[in-house]
């Protein structure tokens, strides 16, 4: 019987790159094997900042679980569910909502950061500013005691558990579960640009789906250390995203450290490097790429996966608001 259960997922706002899987993917596929796992397709919560395009949503939700089956995300081990089916998760939020102050949502970094991304101000959508919220409805849903997310992600579990606490003890029950955060070693990659993280909206990531061309193209074009004029120059390894890669995806540990140690010295030119590195995930995807091309060519197949997973996942939803609806005397 496995103890834990896992609830995890992303927004399906394009297609998931590298930092999602050393972010949470990796995560994901080591772990189904002994713990509960719902995976998320969270297409709701995708509309908060693509209302206005709706399509975009809906095609991703399908290029997304095509990853997820890419990946190792396997349908007999992990429950996939696609957040708009589950209507009980709309109630649960509704009834969060009064469990936490507009003052405290506008206040979550990972909201605040967002936010100034996205360069909303004062224009930001009520849906958006609720996210966390609704965060803690998919989560407590699923009764989940474990949720594999980057480090920018924390700030959301906190608040998470923050509602549960005040729920139960506003409502003297004990209901709903706090959860975990699960943050990986190497909680994110930085863009292929150098800027701190790789992100779809800022155009600097490399994509699980991303062809062999493309990988190279991006490679080539990554930013290393621009005081590294050339070759015999020292070159700063710190802050280098080829190294941070490196270290990454490389399986053989001992063969970056020294070109660690080549490139702090000089000698060692940024192209050549890049090769290394090229070579590295091209190895790395070359799998990813084969698995996902086979899943694509049955998209009834797929379709079906998520539908099953969705009437599965539904059924537990549907146990948490029936206890939730009773602590709130609302079981009539």
């Amino acid at each position: 019987m496995k103890k834990q259960i896992i609830l995890t997922g992303d927004r399906p706002t394009g297609p998931l790159h590298l930092g999602h899987y050393v972010g949470s993917l990796k995560n994901r596929v080591a772990l189904q094997k002994d713990m509960t796992q719902f995976v998320m397709l969270a297409d709701v919560q995708a509309m908060t900042d693509n209302a206005d395009n709706p399509m975009k949503v809906r095609h991703n939700v399908f290029e997304v679980a095509l990853d997820y089956l890419a990946v190792g995300i396997n349908p007999y081990e992990s429950t996939i569910l696609i957040q708009s089916q589950i209507p009980e998760l709309f109630e649960l939020t509704l009834y969060y909502l009064n469990l936490v102050t507009w003052n405290r949502l506008k206040h979550n970094p990972t909201v605040k950061q967002e936010i100034m991304q996205k360069g909303y101000k004062e224009s930001v959508p009520a849906g958006f500013m609720v996210y966390p919220v609704s965060q803690a409805a998919d989560i407590t849903a699923f009764k989940a005691t474990v949720v594999p997310v980057g480090e920018d992600q924390r700030p959301m579990i906190e608040q998470t558990n923050e509602i549960v606490r005040s729920f139960n003890r506003t409502y003297k029950t004990d209901v709903l579960v706090e959860a975990e955060a699960l943050i990986p070693k190497i909680a994110r990659l930085s863009g292929i640009d150098g800027k701190a993280k790789m992100s779809k909206s800022l155009g600097n990531a490399i994509f699980l789906s991303d062809s062999p061309d493309v990988v190279l193209k991006k490679v080539k074009s990554m930013y290393t250390d621009p005081n590294h004029l050339r070759v015999e120059d020292p070159g700063r390894v710190e802050g280098n995203p080829v190294f941070e890669y490196l270290d990454a995806f490389c399986p053989d540990s001992l063969h970056v450290e020294r070109l660690k140690e080549h490139y702090a010295r000089g000698g060692l030119g940024d192209s050549t490097v890049k090769k290394d590195l090229c070579d590295v995930i091209q190895a790395f995807l070359d799998p990813i790429r084969d698995r996902r091309k086979s899943f694509a060519q049955d998209p009834e197949a797929v379709w079906s996966i998520l539908k099953e997973g969705t009437l599965k996942a539904r059924e537990t939803a549907s146990q948490t608001l029936l206890e939730v609806k009773e602590a709130l005397c609302l079981n009539y």
